[in-house]
């Protein structure tokens, strides 16, 4: 059974913080054999969206204010760990970012930085893409946006 929570970077325990700190660094430094700044100061704005299983976080997003990364708000770092990829917690977790944001800001647009790879993954949830794709943390990535004025 999964546990979400959503909580304010002021509001996080120290375990929790810990929790995220060590799955991002599993997957995108670790995993993904990626020397990148992670704390880059915009955790602190930000509401972290966490899904717990058996007291161990399995996938975990960052939910950024508008004006903080892009004009509109944002979701970043989404990551879940290994043994739960396939189950359907990465999609829940990007409809649960989504709704968040809905719910905070209301439908406006919202904006990402994808790995290339995960296009159709992030197509799936009314992202499309805008520019071309570029290298960010040794990384292809493309800028993707949804926008509630063209759906």
């Amino acid at each position: 059974m999964h546990s979400w929570v959503i909580k304010k970077f002021h509001d996080l325990t120290v375990d929790e913080l810990y929790a995220i700190l060590q799955l991002r660094n599993e997957v995108f430094a670790i995993e993904q054999n990626c020397v990148y700044p992670d704390l880059d100061d915009k955790d602190q704005p930000s509401h972290h969206l966490m899904c717990w299983q058996n007291e161990i976080l399995v996938a975990y997003a960052r939910i950024i204010p508008p004006g903080i990364v892009y004009k509109e708000p944002s979701i970043g770092r989404i990551v879940t760990s290994a043994g739960v990829r396939r189950t359907g917690v990465g999609k829940e977790l990007v409809h649960r970012s989504i709704e968040l944001i809905e719910k905070l800001y209301s439908k406006t647009s919202i904006r990402i930085s994808a790995q290339v790879y995960l296009v159709k993954f992030y197509t799936d949830f009314g992202f499309q893409t805008i520019g071309d794709s570029y290298i960010e943390d040794s990384i292809e990535h493309i800028g993707m946006i949804k926008s509630y004025y063209f759906s």
